[in-house]
């Protein structure tokens, strides 16, 4: 018997969901769903810590356009959402690494940047997000389906 979780590199959550006028309307419902959109939290969890976070990176990428140390984002997060222990933020930001959704460099945090395109531009980052995690694994079951046809 093959041990079949070996050969998993990596695993990715994209959930195609409806984006209804009810989610439209306020600020937390859409960093909600974009959080569910992106598989960085669960349906139904009720640990909310992660948005805030999320809504931090977002806000700093897309409308300050800037890369925000871990004090900036604790002040967005106490400003717009509730205060936040250091080492909770610190916690979520990794886990937004391990996702490859941020990244950090010289005490600044940023969204993964694009490979093409501006890395302040939302269309940009998310065609490149989408691109860099579907890519690897269309080209994977490409090779697997003529692996199939030539046997």
């Amino acid at each position: 018997m093959i041990n079949e979780a070996k050969f998993i590199e990596r695993e990715i959550t994209l959930r195609n969901m409806s984006l209804t006028k009810e989610v439209l309307e306020t600020r937390r419902s859409l960093i909600r769903w974009l959080a569910l959109a992106l598989g960085v939290i669960n349906p139904g969890e009720s640990r909310q810590q992660m948005l805030p976070v999320l809504d931090a990176i977002m806000h700093f990428q897309f409308v300050q356009r800037k890369d925000p140390r871990v004090d900036e984002l604790m002040d967005y997060i106490e400003k717009h959402w509730a205060q936040i222990n250091e080492k909770t933020l610190r916690y979520h930001l990794l886990q937004l690494k391990k996702a490859k959704i941020v990244n950090n460099s010289k005490g600044r945090y940023f969204l993964t940047q694009p490979s093409i395109g501006d890395r302040y531009d939302e269309e940009s980052w998310v065609n490149s997000y989408l691109s860099s995690e579907i890519n690897p694994i269309k080209e994977k079951v490409v090779i697997a389906i003529k692996g199939l046809k030539s046997r």
